[in-house]
């Protein structure tokens, strides 16, 4: 049981959180009957999700075979056979899409969007430098559009343009740590790394880097959000710096670019800069009297 469970990856649902994030920005998160529509909204994304991984998973086997890590997962290991991963893919897929159609047509539209891109991804565009990170970011602002889409609410473009930039920084960040394997192991784990190395990896982290920081601070202090907030949320940056330097510290300091979403379930300072951003956009979403920001 254990084996599957790790087939279908719950661990990396912590990803489809992004459905919550329109919602919690239009202020309207404690909606009892909206929330439990995004709820079964990021249940439906979350079964898609998974029979991603297990498509991917299954065109990896030899590939995760030669990984030090991977090499444990369910398929490349054979604890779990390659019928009963498509079987519960079948499941995943029928399960997944009936729910979404179920919840809103628009919001089945772009988990089908989702699903056909890393379909894509997974037989071969993934093998494309730079196209494989950016698809990866696409992902999570289709996982944003999605969180939209079921309660009917505008997408910011700030919004969904932070979500990109975010999202491919931390897709750099891990093909680094790939060329990282690659130079201790002299293997490819995954061909698209031939089209990397540290060089270009470093510029691009820098780079990618400083347009986050400008964009947010943009964002920030952009006439629109001033005018409905009326609070110094440039405050905010704070957070968003510190979550930034310490990412950057794990990746070129302790050499840790490993999944975004395992550095998220370990590291407590990336977790404590998080829990105040919310907290701090909570107060000045939420909380109206308080003037602590003003």
């Amino acid at each position: 049981m254990k084996a599957y469970i790790q087939l279908i990856r719950p661990k990396d649902w912590a990803k489809n959180m992004f459905l919550f994030v329109p919602a919690f920005f239009a202020e309207k998160i404690f909606d009892k009957n909206l929330l439990l529509h995004i709820c079964a909204g990021f249940v439906c994304f979350s079964l898609i999700a998974s029979s991603v991984y297990i498509i991917n998973d299954y065109r990896d086997i030899e590939d995760d075979r030669k990984h030090p890590v991977k090499n444990k997962r369910p398929l490349a290991s054979g604890v779990v056979s390659k019928t009963a991963a498509l079987i519960i893919l079948a499941l995943l897929l029928i399960a997944g899409f009936t729910g979404a159609w179920m919840i809103r047509d628009k919001f089945l539209f772009v988990l089908a969007i989702y699903f056909v891109l890393n379909l894509g991804y997974s037989f071969g565009l993934k093998n494309i430098p730079i196209l494989d990170i950016i698809i990866i970011a696409i992902g999570f602002v289709l996982r944003v559009k999605a969180g939209a889409v079921i309660p009917r609410i505008e997408l910011s473009e700030w919004l969904t343009i932070m979500v990109f930039l975010l999202s491919l920084f931390m897709a750099i960040a891990k093909r680094r740590d790939d060329v990282l394997i690659k130079l201790e192991s002299g293997n490819d784990m995954r061909k698209a790394v031939k089209g990397y190395n540290l060089d270009f990896i470093n510029v691009a982290l820098s780079l990618i880097c400083a347009i986050i920081i400008v964009s947010y601070l943009m964002y920030t202090m952009s006439p629109a959000v001033t005018a409905r907030l009326s609070y110094r949320v440039y405050y905010t940056c704070l957070f968003v710096l510190a979550g930034v330097f310490r990412y950057l510290q794990l990746i070129f300091v302790q050499q840790d670019s490993q999944s975004p979403t395992k550095i998220l379930y370990k590291d407590r300072f990336i977790q404590a800069t998080i829990a105040l951003w919310i907290i701090s956009f909570y107060i000045i979403l939420y909380i109206k009297d308080i003037h602590i920001f003003k």
